[in-house]
Order: C-alpha cells, then structure tokens, then sequence
C-alpha cells in the first residue's frame, strides 16, 4: 500500500456549510492557523474551571449541617458527570450551533458531531472543540451553584432530575441568547463577559424558586438560631474556606479565559477579577463588624464570593481603579439581602439568591455603568465597544437592566413550572419526608454514613456515649465533662 502524503497546512477556512470541521484531518493540518500559546492557555484553564463544581461542593457541604454534608458532595460530582453528559449529547449545540435563529440552537452540533477544528463563534482564534471543553465547566458549575437550593430537605433523585431539565430551558436559552452571535441579547448589544445572565442571575433566582416550591426546613425542637425563620449553624466552616480558596482560584481562568485567546486584556481581566474578589470580601467582613463586633469565617468567604459574582460581567469591560469597587458594592447589597431575607419568609439558607442572583443583577448593572471603550481593545480586536454611562453611552443601562431582569424573570417563573410538573410525576415529589429529613439525608440516601450508630437529635447524628469533647462515656477518661445545654449544630 502506497504512504499517505503528509497532512497539508491549513491556510484558509473553507465555507462552514461545506465543511463545518475545517477539512479533512488525515489531508490538511488543521492547527496550522491556530497559536500553540492561546491553546495551551485555553486547555489549562479549562482545567482550572472545572475544579470549581467540586469545590462547590466542599463549600456547601461545609454550610450544611453534618447529616446533610455528603448530599452535596455528591451533587457536586453528579453535576460534573450527569450535566457533562447532557453537554455531550445536545447541550453545546443548544447554544453554540452556527445555524440557529434569535432564540435558541439546533441540533446539528449534537454529539459534538461537526465539532473539530473550525473556528469557533467564540473567537475565531481558537477550535470549536476547544471552546466545547471550556464550556463544558460553566454549566456543571452553574448546576451546582443552583443544587445547594435543595438544602437538607430535597428528595436527590427529584433534584437531579429538575437540574438536568433547568440546563435545557434555562441555562442553554440564556446562554444562546447571550453568547451566540445569533442569540437576541447579544445583538441587543449586552455586556455580559463571563456569564452574569445565564451563570449567576439565572442560578441565584432559580434557588429562590426551588427554595418556595420546598417550603422551610422543619424545626419540631425549635432549634433554630434565628426567631424568625430556619438557620442553623454551618457544620464546617473549614470546608467553607477550603472550597473558596479553590473558588477564587478557578474563578481566574473563568473570567480571564472567557477572551477565548491570551492577550493582554486576558491579564487584565484576571487583575479585575482579582481586586473584585479581595474589595467584596473586606466591605462583608467591616459590614458584620460593624453590627456584630465579631468576624466570621462564613461572612469573609460570602464577600469573596460576593465580589467575584459582581466582576464576572464586568471583567473584560472595566478599568481596573473600580474593580475593587465594583467588588465592594455587590458585596454591600448581597450582605444586606442575607441580613434582612427572613423579610421573605423563604428558607433559601445557603444564600444563593443573595450572593449570586442579587449580586448578578447588581454587577450587571454596574457594568452599564463603569464599562470604557479601551478596556476590550486591549485584545487588539474589540474597538467598537462604545462603553457604559461612564463613556457617555447612556443607553447602555437599559440594556444592561433588560438582560438582567429577562434572566431573572425566565430563571424564576421556567423553574417553578419545572418543580410543579416534577412533582407531580408519580413517585417524583421534591420535598423529602419529615423523618428523613430529621435523620438527615446522608442517612437516606448513602451507605458511607451507615457505619455511625445514630441517635435522633434536631441537628442530625450524634454517636452514643460520645461528650462534647469526643471522648466517650465510661472510658478511662481522667475528665468529667458536663453536657452542653444550649443549642447545638
């Protein structure tokens, strides 16, 4: 059999609907018009990102009360393997097909089929298959920031199976509108950088939602820490702080690889993203010392989180001397919002709505607002940006409000009639029952937590014979210790 010819190099793309992959790989090099550094750059990051769901899930897990914990760490990997898959099957195609209308994408990028080395609708500086595996991390993220809304008290298969039909009409038709150049807001002309729309604002009111279809927490003990409505005290802060150290430093290749190449507004990006995080974390942790003359773990992990959920949009849009700004001011209205909830009487106890949809919505907004015409010309390419209120583009606020209220709105009203249907499938209502959830759902559902002999209590398993201080009744111990009787988490 005579040799193949070496594959030749690239050097114009054909027309997509001739050959959507960009040419035959056993003939034509297909890298050939692609720099090896935006590539590498793309890859790590994509890496990078993807540590941020099980990170979330450590965060969460860390929020809960112990009998709940291992819930969300499941969730966590169900989201990274389950919404993957979806991802797989048709959910790029939902809302990166380059043959769609204003609403929302075909199929004819399902399986990933026609998804190889042609220049992707995100940059034309990197593949399509590249820009699949990046986005692949922003929906199981997002998945996952909406899954801790099911708080001690979701049934886990009812959830699973609402979190895989909000991706489909929620997240991918925001996605599509926002990202595909097809997509109506994006032709509205949104600033939206790295995902405010269909990434927080979407996930923060759809919490909100399953939080109204569940109903509160029961409490028969009344043990809660608040008068007014459910809270209990997080079993871990630990697992908190770890999961936002690995938050904030996924959150740099999130933001700073949604240019889709590496260029200098790239390193800008990562410096707002930066300065965001570190001015919401400060404004949260003055703001509670300021009422409570007391600092908290949770409270300083909640600003970090707060000033990166309010930079996401605007990152690649504004100057560096208000990042920190920026940061701050979400933080300030997603630190009131937890404070004065009980005000809607709804159990929303990891503050999802208040840190990602409230702060989503104020970020947006403060895009509109700070947003300048250099800052996306730093890539060499966007000069046509004309900038927010700052640059004299008044307009920009109105597009800035309808797509943050459109994302609200959709977000909200689509997940509430999902939950309703859900649960009335036979077999498929949300809300767990009382005895489950008294015995904590990590005793309903795995067999990891069976090996602890338990005894009931309002806060989960507590192992008999044990103190306060660990050590067990009737042992050799040389200290007796007294039983607490305050309240305990």
């Amino acid at each position: 059999m005579a040799a193949l010819p070496a594959p030749t190099p690239v050097t114009e793309w054909p027309d997509y609907a001739v050959d959507p992959n960009g040419g035959d790989v056993m003939t034509t090099d297909l890298n050939a018009l692609y720099d090896k550094g935006d590539l590498c750059w793309m890859l790590v990051s994509t890496a990078l990102c993807w540590q941020i769901t099980p990170a979330i899930g450590f965060l969460y897990a860390g929020m809960h009360r112990r009998k709940a914990a291992l819930t969300m760490i499941f969730q966590s990997l169900f989201c990274a393997c389950a919404v993957g898959i979806q991802f797989w099957v048709y959910g790029y195609s939902l809302y990166q097909s380059h043959t769609t209308g204003p609403f929302i994408g075909d199929l004819s990028k399902a399986g990933l089929h026609n998804t190889l080395g042609y220049p992707s609708l995100a940059n034309s500086d990197i593949p399509d298959i590249l820009y699949a595996c990046f986005g692949f991390t922003f929906v199981t993220a997002t998945a996952m920031i909406l899954a801790g809304a099911m708080l001690e008290r979701g049934r886990l298969w009812p959830s699973m199976l609402f979190l895989l039909c909000w991706t489909t009409f929620v997240y991918y038709v925001l996605a599509y509108a926002e990202w595909n150049p097809s997509g109506w807001l994006y032709n509205l002309g949104v600033y939206d950088f790295a995902g405010s729309g269909p990434v927080h604002i979407a996930s923060g009111f759809s919490a909100l939602a399953w939080a109204v279809m569940l109903g509160p927490r029961v409490d028969p003990h009344k043990e809660s820490h608040h008068p007014k409505f459910p809270h209990f005290k997080p079993h871990n802060p630990f697992l908190v702080g770890l999961g936002t150290i690995f938050i904030w430093f996924g959150w740099f290749a999130f933001n700073g690889a949604s240019t889709a190449n590496l260029t200098i507004r790239s390193v800008y990006i990562v410096c707002n993203t930066n300065l965001a995080a570190c001015g919401g974390g400060i404004v949260w942790v003055l703001l509670e010392y300021s009422f409570t003359r007391k600092f908290s773990i949770i409270g300083f992990c909640s600003g970090i989180i707060s000033g990166l959920v309010g930079i996401t949009p605007a990152c690649g849009f504004v100057p560096i001397q208000t990042a920190a700004l920026v940061g701050g001011l979400t933080s300030c209205a997603s630190f009131f919002t937890v404070k004065y909830k009980y005000l809607l009487r709804v159990d929303e106890g990891l503050d999802i709505f208040a840190i990602h949809g409230v702060g989503g919505f104020v970020g947006d907004i403060l895009t509109g607002f700070f947003a300048a015409p250099y800052v996306p010309a730093m890539d060499g390419v966007s000069n046509t940006y004309e900038g927010g209120w700052w640059a004299k583009n008044w307009k920009q606020m109105g597009y800035q409000l309808a797509a943050a209220t459109t994302c609200a709105a959709w977000s909200f009203v689509i997940s509430i009639i999902l939950l309703f249907v859900i649960n009335k499938i036979p077999g498929c209502h949300i809300r767990a029952t009382e005895d489950d959830e008294l015995k904590g759902l990590d005793y309903k559902y795995f067999s990891d937590a069976e090996g602890d002999v338990m005894m009931m209590t309002g806060f989960g398993a507590v192992t008999p014979g044990l103190t306060p201080s660990g050590a067990v009744s009737g042992s050799d111990s040389h200290h007796d210790v007294p039983v607490a009787t305050e309240k305990r988490d």
